[in-house]
């Protein structure tokens, strides 16, 4: 007996990009792990513009599995905005999001479920280490979480990425934030409802290459930075006041050599130059600052669309997949 697509209880969401080394083992432990949820599930695979063969295997996958559904970008939007347009898709009363590479093991899924079950409304999963990740990665992301928690009046968990289950009621607010660059679990951190955790070991990569190289964590941690916090606008503000409480400082004391007729007052070249390249890089960096927050301001205001999706395979489905058991009760 089929389960009307409006009665699920699951949806799974799992963004990729070029995963096609990964797909057949991420498969075959999605599909075990179907089997043993207890009501209708959904798999939203985002397909963010893959340029390698995974889409050929993902959409015969779609044609000939119910509980698949595919939406394939027009193009790379980056990871958080895949997550985005997978949640924006989902009809489960549960949302998981994970990553594809099996650094967020399917099965912790469960041990998700059974916290929302017990009336959490946001569960994250925390790692308690970092298989098969340098020394530098760790540290850096050791240290991000670190500053980012006392730069925001929002508790962010430490050590949390993306992968995390959410209830009906928090995506349908979370889909009320349209804003481009986006941090979604500090959004979700942001909106508050009861959450709690579990915890797992994060597992090496199961194949494939990291899409996450230090160029894009850069911009990840920017976008956290600027999207919570004013930290760096009052730190332009202090930065300038030091500068120019040090240059009147500095002034002062040439003024008392002038006025002392001291012989040592020589308008040297290279101490003008020193001052003047300092004065000008702080400058520049202040303007940085304040650029950026003008930036995001720009992107906003032009309300671009957030992505573009190039095709949608699956929801056009009137049935879900089969329970493994009875349909799970909607959850209070």
């Amino acid at each position: 007996m089929a389960i009307d697509s409006r009665t699920v209880s699951y949806s799974i969401i799992v963004p990729v990009f070029n995963e096609e080394a990964v797909l057949p083992i991420l498969l075959r432990r999605l599909d075990l792990l179907l089997t043993r949820l207890n009501g209708p599930a959904e798999v939203i695979i985002v397909d963010d513009g893959s340029s390698d063969s995974g889409t050929i295997v993902l959409e015969a996958l779609v044609k000939r599995d119910p509980r698949y559904r595919l939406i394939g970008l027009s193009r790379n939007f980056g990871h958080q905005v895949a997550i985005t347009a997978g949640m924006d898709a989902a009809q489960g009363q549960a949302i998981v999001v994970m990553d594809a590479d099996l650094q967020d093991p399917p099965e912790v899924v469960e041990q998700l479920i059974a916290k929302w079950e017990e009336g959490y409304e946001v569960v994250y999963a925390r790692r308690l280490s970092r298989a098969g990740e340098s020394r530098f990665k760790r540290s850096t992301a050791h240290l991000f979480y670190r500053i980012l928690g006392r730069m925001t009046s929002v508790r962010i968990p430490a050590d949390v990425g993306d992968f995390r289950l959410i209830d009906r009621k928090v995506l349908d607010a979370l889909r009320q934030m349209p804003e481009r660059d986006r941090f979604v679990r500090g959004m979700i951190a942001w909106l508050g409802f009861r959450q709690t955790e579990v915890t797992f070991h994060r597992p090496e990569r199961a194949a494939g290459e990291t899409k996450y190289p230090l160029l894009k964590m850069t911009r990840l941690a920017l976008a956290a930075a600027l999207g919570f916090s004013d930290v760096p606008l009052r730190l332009a503000i202090w930065c300038g006041l030091v500068v120019s409480c040090l240059a009147l400082l500095y002034g002062g004391w040439v003024l008392v050599l002038w006025m002392s007729m001291d012989s040592h007052l020589v308008a040297g070249w290279s101490s003008t130059m020193v001052v003047i390249s300092l004065l000008c890089g702080l400058n520049m960096l202040m303007t940085g600052i304040v650029g950026l927050y003008i930036g995001r301001i720009h992107a906003e205001v032009k309300h671009r669309p957030l992505y573009v999706v190039q095709k949608r395979l699956g929801f056009d489905r009137a049935q879900a997949a089969p329970a493994s058991a009875a349909a799970h009760a909607m959850h209070e």
